[in-house]
């Protein structure tokens, strides 16, 4: 059983202080990872991608032509991959990583190219790939960012994973009088709860996040770090969205 995991920026990462680790949940995070098998992690940016991102004014949809522009944002998506790969290694965990940059990219219509092949090839050796949002070649627009949650839905979907997980800086989706919701299974349902980000992102917010998990066959859940275990042991923590 295949489980994709994405741990969001925001949870291991300090976002107002850049490129600084959260440390106690980074920590949790690969405690609870360790042992577990035939998991896909990707994380976000956080204070690393994001503020290079936006200082540089790349988003999803706004490209770049400027290198440095794309190394600086790319290095620092790798200092940060660096950390997670080597606290999961240190428990136990198999890690390898996977920079987004070297082989994906977005057409003229914005569609994106991901191989998986290498992907599905290091799970059934045994390994746990670990991505990343990042920033990637976009025919006419130079380079753009790829998101960490739409990752999410591309290697979900090519993987035929069984469950989505999101670990979130929130304990799951908020309704309009700030109670976790427990079951989304339309957008429309919950648009006017929905919101960006408090912090600096480049890449939707919670709507963004909603929208892209309702498009897959999978069950998904966003939840808090402490769901996490709960998640990965087969519970329904946090925001269940199919």
């Amino acid at each position: 059983m295949t489980t994709v995991l994405k741990l969001g920026g925001s949870v291991i990462t300090e976002k107002d202080r850049t490129e600084t680790v959260d440390v106690a949940n980074l920590g949790a995070a690969v405690e609870a990872l360790a042992g577990r098998e035939d998991v896909v992690v990707i994380h976000g940016g956080g204070s690393f991608g994001h503020h290079h991102a936006a200082e540089h004014g790349v988003s999803t949809t706004e490209g770049t032509h400027d290198d440095e522009a794309v190394r600086a944002i790319h290095e620092a998506m790798k200092r940060l991959n660096a950390a997670v790969v080597e606290g999961l290694s240190g428990e136990g965990t198999p890690a390898l990583p996977v920079h987004p940059l070297s082989v994906a990219s977005r057409d003229a219509n914005g569609r994106l190219d991901a191989p998986t092949a290498h992907v599905e090839t290091m799970l059934a050796e045994g390994f746990v790939p670990v991505l990343h949002g990042d920033v990637i070649a976009h025919d006419e627009k130079g380079a753009t960012i790829l998101s960490g949650d739409e990752l999410v839905v591309a290697l979900a979907s090519a993987l035929d994973a069984d469950r989505v997980g999101v670990c979130s800086a929130v304990p799951g989706v908020y309704d309009e009088s700030g109670e976790v919701i427990s079951h989304i299974d339309s957008f429309e349902a919950v648009a006017d709860a929905l919101g960006g980000s408090d912090e600096t992102d480049v890449t939707g917010g919670m709507a963004g996040k909603v929208r892209q998990l309702l498009e897959l066959d999978a069950e998904a859940y966003v939840f808090g770090i402490d769901g996490l275990d709960a998640f990965l042991d087969g519970r329904q923590p946090g925001t269940r969205i199919d």
